[in-house]
C-alpha cells in the first residue's frame, strides 16, 4: 500500500481543521516527503499537549499519542528537545479553547 507523504498528510489535515474552524498553522517544516508530524494542541489558557504518532509494538498499529502535556513552555521544551533528535520533524499548532485536534476523527486516526 503506498503512503501518503508528510506534505500532503499535513495540508489536508490543516483542510480539515479549516471546515471545523479550529485555527492551526505550521511551526516548523520538515522532510516533505517522509517527515514525521507533531501536532502541538493550544487551548490559549497557558496549557497545552503535544501529539505524537508511535506504533504500538504489540498490534503494529500506529495512532496518535501524547509527547508532552502541561504548562506551554514546558511542551515547548518537549517539542524543542524533539526538533534536537530530528530535524525532519514537522510541527503543527492547533489553537483551541476547547482542545479539539480532530486526530481521533476517521481518516486522521
Amino acid at each position: 500500500m503506498a503512503r501518503l507523504t508528510a506534505a500532503f498528510w499535513v495540508q489536508a489535515y490543516l483542510a480539515r481543521l479549516r471546515l471545523a474552524d479550529i485555527p492551526a498553522f505550521v511551526v516548523a517544516r520538515g522532510d516533505a516527503t517522509a517527515g514525521a508530524v507533531l501536532i502541538k494542541c493550544n487551548t490559549l489558557d497557558g496549557q497545552a499537549t503535544a501529539f505524537q504518532r508511535r506504533t504500538d509494538p504489540l498490534s503494529g498499529e500506529s495512532r496518535w499519542m501524547s509527547l508532552a502535556e502541561g504548562p506551554e513552555t514546558e511542551v515547548d521544551g518537549a517539542i524543542a528537545r524533539q526538533r534536537g533528535f530530528d530535524p525532519d520533524l514537522w510541527v503543527i499548532e492547533v489553537e483551541d479553547r476547547a482542545g479539539r485536534h480532530l486526530l481521533a476523527e476517521d481518516g486522521l486516526a
